[in-house]
């Protein structure tokens, strides 16, 4: 996932806001103590989805994959004042770990957390979404995407990572493993979606920014 050298991803970084005490905690935590921790926003990425949640200030939220609540923590950041969040995650081993760190966040009241399966959980809810975001399994993004398009309001956001998929999307000289052939159908999919305008950055392990036009 990294495709800057080391000193400007460094200097990006340092000339970059700070992280709250909190998600400082829950970064070094997750490093420490949890299973695949690069799946972790980490700190720039992090700042970039605070920084698009105020700019959008919406009033709900949507998470497709919580991991340890790091990403959910930087887009609640933006939320109005009565605005909500829902994340959505299945792994149950880390759900009070999670929980624990919400409970720790002045955004607590404002989460909802759900424990289980998105394909199932997604068409049950009802909120009109103005900011998605999708960081799930890579197979699911196209059903994650086909469940919530239709339903989102118009100018409604939506942000999906790991687009990139650690440079694999442009590899030639290997087999394409069902993940990354997974990122690539989607990439040319979203991209020629005339329902939403798009543009995919490369921060971190790429992040494909999309808005609703119709």
């Amino acid at each position: 996932m990294e495709f800057l050298p080391k000193e400007i991803d460094k200097y990006v970084e340092a000339h970059t806001s700070t992280a709250s005490k909190l998600l400082n905690k829950i970064a070094r935590e997750t490093h420490l103590q949890v299973l695949m921790p690069r799946m972790l926003s980490g700190h720039l990425q992090g700042r970039v989805l605070a920084m698009l949640s105020k700019m959008i200030a919406p009033t709900n939220i949507l998470e497709i994959g919580t991991f340890t609540g790091y990403s959910a923590l930087c887009l609640a950041e933006g939320l109005n004042k009565n605005g909500r969040l829902v994340t959505i995650d299945i792994n149950e081993e880390l759900e009070n770990r999670v929980r624990g760190y919400f409970k720790e966040s002045i955004y607590n009241d404002q989460i909802n957390y759900l424990v289980g399966n998105a394909l199932q959980i997604v068409p049950l809810l009802e909120e009109p979404f103005d900011l998605v975001f999708i960081d799930a399994d890579k197979i699911n993004y196209i059903h994650y995407y086909n469940l919530i398009i239709d339903k989102l309001p118009s100018g409604a956001f939506i942000i999906i990572d790991n687009v990139l998929w650690s440079g694999k999307v442009v590899e030639t000289t290997s087999k394409i493993d069902e993940d990354t052939q997974a990122i690539i159908n989607f990439n040319k999919f979203v991209n020629e979606d005339v329902r939403v305008e798009n543009v995919l950055f490369p921060i971190r392990d790429g992040l494909m920014i999309l808005r609703k036009i119709d």
